[in-house]
């Protein structure tokens, strides 16, 4: 196991968060989603190289975030943030056909196979069709209370993100919600996220502080707890 180091870490690294509104801004991007398809597209086997590499230039952007975070401050902890390739590999190991990229590892996943664009029922002349169903969760929930959290750090670190903002603009658009505007998370939607900004936190410092986040205790309880774990799996049963 490799446990986060932190709450931040934890935020920083939410696969969903990226996985799930960047791929499906891959797949939509070039189309009409008012079009049904007469039966729901695959979700990562569905990905294209296109997709694959946005995910990894996201993933980039939030270890630019971590390269600034630790550079402002050398004692934060956030060794269990990695690249989205890394983790892929480490939570699906030979579950993946072809490791070469993220594209690949997306389309020969075995845990991934079979699994669907989240979509809604229409009918069209007597026949059932789909339509993308952007009330999903996908949407609704790793967007406010993912990406854009990931990327209102960004913000007050000074780091650009034009992959990620890619992806949110469209996202807000299917939506119907404004978060970022003008290249601000000042949108009349934002307080319904959980962006720093939506706190009123506009600096780093201010937001690093007032979290914790620069504090030895919580990693020193998370180092306590799997230590006490290891204690009581090597403790012979009495």
């Amino acid at each position: 196991l490799d446990p986060a180091d932190n709450f931040l870490a934890v935020t920083l690294m939410n696969i969903n968060s990226v996985w799930h509104p960047t791929i499906s801004y891959g797949f939509y991007r070039n189309r009409d989603v008012t079009v049904p398809f007469d039966e729901p597209p695959l979700f990562y086997y569905g990905a294209d190289e296109y997709t694959g590499e946005k995910l990894s230039k996201i993933s980039d952007e939030v270890l630019e975030i971590k390269r600034v975070l630790l550079e402002k401050y050398p004692s934060l902890h956030l060794h269990s943030l990695h690249h989205v390739s890394e983790w892929m590999l480490r939570s699906y190991g030979d579950d993946i056909g072809d490791k070469t990229s993220i594209y690949t590892m997306l389309r020969t996943n075995k845990g991934y196979r079979g699994l669907t664009h989240p979509m809604r029922e229409v009918q069209v002349e007597g026949q059932t069709k789909y339509l993308p169903n952007f009330r999903y969760r996908y949407f609704t929930e790793d967007l406010p209370m993912g990406l854009i959290v990931t990327r209102g750090i960004a913000e007050l670190a000074g780091v650009k993100t034009p992959h990620m903002d890619d992806v949110i603009l469209w996202c807000q658009e299917m939506l119907g919600k404004e978060y970022l505007v003008d290249g601000e998370l000042k949108g009349k939607d934002l307080e319904y996220t959980r962006a720093p900004q939506r706190y009123g936190f506009k600096t780093l410092d201010a937001f690093m502080e007032t979290n914790h986040y620069l504090d030895d205790a919580p990693t020193k309880a998370v180092e306590n707890h799997v230590s006490s774990l290891a204690t009581k799996v090597e403790t012979p049963a009495q």
